[in-house]
């Protein structure tokens, strides 16, 4: 279903575009006229269990959102190399001339249902900061210059966590870390609506609790659940949602990309089904 054209000749920037979240994403904002940088690792980082996106999935994400009559510029590059993600800017604004929006979306999540060595506390720890806080950092580091040089504003939408608003540990270097970062982001956030308001670049956090995409719908998460399921479950939820849609996550986001949230910056957003409330 076509949207309104409300994104008509903007550019999208999505990191973790190759599937899941990142995809829905993709497709939801190219339905309202916008042209998609899609930039994926599509490729597996050693200390995450479960299958990460391909460079097929990323192709995926191509041909879906260029039935949608958008453009689609794929990227391979890793959001842990600041300098990978400067080129993977420069090649965006040189080949669809502008950069409007940016979704700093990667991650990734360490689940194990045994006891870690402290090297593989270490390396989780390292790698999960890499992706979500660094990763985050640096695309928002390459990001915000483009859009300051255009001089007609932009927005920064960066995915945290319903972790990133309460808490979730179960004594591991992948989950603390994943903890950390989605906390951490919510400071780069208001740092940086702070400084860049000036410019007219809005910049918001996404909160969501658990989303049906291929980083919870895999075999090794569901043996963790099982027997983790109080890490996982941070309250009660208020609504009888289980597990949110993608799509539940890009409504939000294609809300606060839009004109329609022009007054709206530094936020934290929840979408948990009431699940961070009170």
């Amino acid at each position: 279903m076509q949207g309104s054209g409300r994104l008509q000749g903007k550019v999208a920037f999505i990191t973790g575009g190759a599937r899941g979240q990142g995809r829905s994403h993709a497709l939801t904002l190219a339905r309202e006229g916008a042209d998609i940088v899609a930039l994926d690792i599509a490729d597996q980082i050693d200390s995450v269990a479960y299958p990460m996106a391909t460079p097929e999935d990323l192709q995926e994400t191509v041909r879906l959102v260029e039935e949608l009559g958008s453009r689609c510029l794929p990227i391979v590059a890793d959001v842990r190399d600041i300098h990978a993600m400067d080129r993977a800017v420069k090649e965006t604004v040189s080949e669809l001339g502008r950069l409007d929006i940016a979704i700093a979306n990667a991650g990734i999540l360490h689940i194990s249902a045994g006891e870690e060595t402290l090297d593989e506390a270490a390396q989780r720890w390292g790698d999960a900061l890499g992706v979500m806080l660094t990763g985050v950092y640096n695309t928002v580091r390459v990001v915000q210059q483009p859009m300051i040089d255009q001089g007609d504003g932009g927005s920064i939408v960066i995915t945290s966590s319903t972790a990133g608003l309460s808490g979730m540990h179960d004594g591991s270097g992948g989950i603390g870390a994943y903890c950390a970062s989605k906390h951490g982001v919510v400071g780069l956030m208001k740092g940086y609506a702070k400084l860049l308001g000036r410019y007219s670049i809005r910049v918001n956090t996404v909160h969501p609790m658990g989303v049906a995409t291929p980083m919870v719908i895999n075999e090794e998460f569901q043996r963790y659940h099982a027997d983790h399921a109080d890490v996982l479950e941070i309250s009660p939820r208020l609504l009888p949602i289980t597990l949110l849609d993608p799509q539940d996550v890009s409504n939000a986001i294609l809300w606060l990309v839009s004109d329609e949230a022009r007054a709206v910056t530094g936020i934290a957003l929840p979408v948990d089904a009431g699940v961070t409330c009170g």
